[in-house]
């Protein structure tokens, strides 16, 4: 494993836009509902970033339809 905090990274560590452009398609609706369960899970253990956890969850949630 990396010696990465989770938040610990720097643009520099992120390749270029212009090249990742191409690769960055739309989530599945699996892979968004994966990232809203991720939010959540995030969003209700109160951290310092619990906040914008819960804010993009809720964003996320607006757009995609439900897993039932």
């Amino acid at each position: 494993m990396d010696d990465y905090g989770p938040f610990e990274l720097q643009d520099s560590d992120f390749a270029p836009v212009e090249g990742t452009a191409r690769r960055l398609a739309l989530l599945s609706l699996e892979e968004a509902h994966d990232v809203l369960r991720v939010l959540v899970t995030v969003a209700q253990e109160g951290g310092p970033v619990s906040a914008e956890a819960d804010r993009l969850a809720k964003e996320i949630a607006a757009r995609v339809p439900s897993e039932n």
